[in-house]
């Protein structure tokens, strides 16, 4: 059975206004007011929470790693209490998994957010059922860009990891597929877009319309 592999954040959904509101949330507790811009740091919000700290820290005098490590934990609390406000996912994502899923592919989520918060996002945004399987960053000993969580991930969608893709918008995603040995497909739609092209990906994906037609060519 073929199996396509999303990530989450940037990819199926742009979750880059709730991380930042989050990140925003510690900053203002220290009275540091809003160091991040919703729009101007979108794209650093897609690569976690630390990422978010360590750049709002760097606009301001007097705080280093040791503050990123005590603010991560109060990131993440107050995240999972408003973790779908500005959330949405990108037109015609779920149309395309529907598609894919009446094709008879098993379709899964692998992704670098911790699993519990995962799992509640997609829940409340109503598409959890649409998902074979769904990893997060700490469902196993490793993460992207390691193989094994990619492969799991297929695995535990009743997949074959031999006829996987994955749809990423990363370095990390195009790594994490290089080295399972399948193709990715790289959105250029996200937060984290960039030049996509110079990542080298099998494909690219411009419109969740397209998708369907790229897997049946990637995966024939």
């Amino acid at each position: 059975m073929r199996t396509v592999v999303f990530d989450l954040d940037g990819t199926l959904a742009d979750t880059s206004g709730d991380l930042i509101a989050a990140a925003n949330h510690c900053f203002r507790e220290l009275g540091l007011g809003d160091l991040l811009d919703p729009a101007r740091d979108a794209a650093t919000a897609l690569r976690g929470g630390r990422a978010m700290l360590d750049l709002g820290f760097d606009r301001v005098d007097g705080f280093g790693k040791a503050e990123v490590d005590r603010q991560y934990p109060i990131l993440l609390a107050a995240y999972a209490e408003q973790l779908d406000t500005h959330t949405y996912l990108y037109d015609g994502a779920m149309e395309a998994v529907d598609v894919l899923k009446r094709a008879g592919d098993a379709v899964a989520i692998c992704t670098n957010k911790p699993f519990a918060l995962a799992e509640d996002l997609i829940t409340r945004l109503g598409v959890r059922h649409m998902f074979d399987a769904l990893l997060g960053a700490d469902s196993l000993p490793v993460r992207k860009p390691d193989p094994k969580h990619l492969i799991e991930t297929a695995l535990q969608a009743g997949g074959d990891p031999s006829r996987m893709l994955l749809v990423g918008d990363t370095k990390t995603d195009r790594e994490t597929a290089a080295n399972a040995g399948v193709p990715s497909v790289l959105v250029t739609f996200g937060p984290g877009g960039g030049d996509m092209a110079a990542l080298a990906p099998e494909a690219l994906l411009e419109s969740y319309a397209d998708l369907p037609a790229i897997v049946d060519q990637l995966l024939p």
